[in-house]
């Protein structure tokens, strides 16, 4: 296991390291809540709360959760006192298209709040829970849509006594349904190109256009569920205009003008551009009144370069370390077309920045002692934790994962904050295929004595952060005790 090294070297914005948290008692009291971290000696690491000013409301999951199954009961009762029993079969498949068709367009509205990147969501759910969801969920509906599309046609043609394709010629001469039928098309292309094997041959630009078409086929399905029988009287009606017109303006406010009045009201622009390891840059954006973004370790935002080959792109990228006069700093993996443009980036480029975003914050904090586990560049959050949470001597410990001593990102800094903290830093090194494991149950309680009494930040590729959520669980730590958050950045 390599030695910390004695000498940092020196980054002309990020020179000195502060250390505000660390304290002379090595077991300070961590309530069950942590509150954001507090200002200690010289400036503080991250941007706290004005005073007097409220903590950003957080989501929990469980709440997120139990509201969208509560919703969708919700549309199942408005289904059952709408349902008229009848022995006849088309009114039969009529009744289980209804059904479906409300579910749907219910499920359509989730899916869109899921990814309007409301920061009280954001912050609480985090950013890679909702995405898992979002994809889940989009199954489901897709499921729905299908089944709704089925029935419908099944029950006109029992009706009419037709057969299916006559009976489709007479359900797309109506308006409402043609326009149903078209969004129908475009949610399909969303669901395929969703597809692992598909969206991986994609370019992360023709993905996201594909996307966007989702919101012009709710839109669609929404003409749709106006002009037909599902919805009921004028009151449901009303509720379900106003459900659709809430989630709508959510998506433009906090996807369109939030964005675009931070970029206006923070002018962030490239400050450096500066060679860390081969292959891994990191970039200072500086602005004016950036602590007003309370933007907190462990977050990221999504990065728009206006510069050429990536203004079209919205790059998610965290946060390398705390905020400091006014300078944000990400640092990046080189791995494709676009970070290799980033790697060329002039001083001076504007940047528009969305965020931030994540829970992996001080906020899920719940013990004293705290593990950060990293693999390659997943450090990049985890080191801002790493300098910015409460704790004192013996509270915090670093593990980084790599596979040699080549891929240690931010190695010097690392070193720096824990010579400063009195943390404990330890190298496990070694390729992935190695018989050796350092991150077996055995190995982690080795390193980590009292494994089982700490609060783990966990953060790497996605492999690695299964096998090591699964590794530690087995090793006695709780898995709601496990904080991790993942997402895949474009890499054509």
């Amino acid at each position: 296991m390599p030695k910390v090294t004695t000498e940092a070297r020196q980054h002309p914005l990020y020179a000195r390291v502060p250390v505000p948290y660390a304290t002379a008692d090595p077991t300070p009291p961590i309530p069950p809540t942590p509150p954001t971290p507090p200002a200690g000696r010289g400036e503080a690491s991250a941007p706290p709360a004005g005073r007097g000013e409220a903590a950003a409301p957080r989501l929990a999951p469980d709440r997120l959760r139990d509201g969208i199954v509560g919703g969708a009961g919700a549309v199942a009762l408005l289904w059952g006192v709408q349902a008229r029993p009848s022995a006849r079969l088309d009114a039969f498949f009529a009744t289980g298209a209804h059904l479906t068709g409300l579910l749907a367009g219910y499920g359509v509205l989730v899916l869109l709040l899921l990814m309007a990147r409301v920061p009280a969501v954001e912050h609480g759910v985090g950013a890679d829970r909702l995405a898992r969801w979002h994809a889940r969920g989009g199954r489901y509906v897709l499921g729905l849509i299908a089944a709704h599309t089925v029935l419908a046609l099944v029950g006109y043609a029992v009706h009419t006594r037709t057969d299916l394709v006559t009976a489709t010629g007479g359900l797309l001469s109506y308006g409402a349904i043609a326009a149903a039928g078209a969004g129908t098309l475009l949610f399909t292309a969303v669901g395929v190109t969703s597809a692992r094997a598909v969206r991986r041959r994609l370019r992360h630009e023709t993905w996201h256009a594909v996307h966007l078409g989702a919101l012009l086929a709710a839109a669609l399905g929404f003409v749709h569920q106006l002009a037909g029988p599902d919805l009921g009287g004028p009151l449901t009606r009303w509720l379900w205009s106003m459900a659709h017109a809430t989630v709508a303006v959510l998506l433009l406010w906090y996807r369109f003008v939030v964005p675009v009045r931070a970029a206006l009201r923070h002018d962030l622009r490239v400050a450096e551009v500066r060679d860390e390891t081969p292959g891994v840059v990191s970039v200072l954006v500086r602005g004016r009144g950036v602590a007003r973004l309370r933007a907190e370790p462990g977050q990221f935002f999504r990065w728009r370069f206006l510069s050429r080959g990536l203004w079209a792109t919205a790059l998610p990228f965290s946060l390398s370390a705390p905020v400091r006069d006014d300078t944000l700093r990400v640092t990046v993996k080189v791995r494709g077309d676009h970070t290799r443009r980033v790697r060329r980036l002039r001083p001076g480029t504007r940047v528009l920045a969305s965020g931030p975003y994540g829970a992996l914050t001080a906020h899920r904090r719940t013990r004293r002692k705290v593990l950060l586990l990293a693999g390659g560049v997943g450090i990049t959050p985890l080191r801002a934790l790493f300098e910015s949470l409460p704790g004192g001597p013996g509270d915090l410990t670093l593990l980084y994962r790599a596979s040699d001593e080549g891929g240690l990102v931010l190695r010097e800094e690392l070193e720096a904050i824990a010579r400063e903290r009195r943390a404990a830093l330890h190298y496990l090194l070694g390729p992935s295929d190695s018989s050796y494991d350092p991150l077996a149950p055995r190995a982690l309680r080795a390193l980590v004595p009292d494994l089982a009494a700490h609060d783990v930040y966990l953060c790497g590729p996605p492999a690695m952060a299964r096998a090591a959520t699964a590794s530690l669980v087995r090793a006695g730590v709780p898995a709601a005790r496990v904080h991790t958050e993942n997402f895949e950045e474009p890499t054509p």
